[in-house]
């Protein structure tokens, strides 16, 4: 947690790095955020086309 100073000068606690006042807030905002991008999102195209994982004759490895 950090201090940040309030207007009236009276110190507040938030979660290091933020501006949120709690890591409710924080959370909220962070799961906006992910369903906003995936609501945007596009699909991926000609990703890796030349690479050699792409070939019929890449060997996989199983685990």
């Amino acid at each position: 947690m950090r201090r940040i100073l309030h207007e009236r000068g009276r110190a507040l606690l938030r979660p290091n790095g933020t501006d949120h006042r709690s890591h409710a807030e924080q959370d909220t905002a962070i799961g906006d955020y992910i369903r906003w991008r995936n609501r945007h999102a596009k699909p991926k195209t000609e990703f890796a086309v030349n690479s050699k994982i792409r070939r019929p004759d890449y060997p996989f490895k199983a685990a």
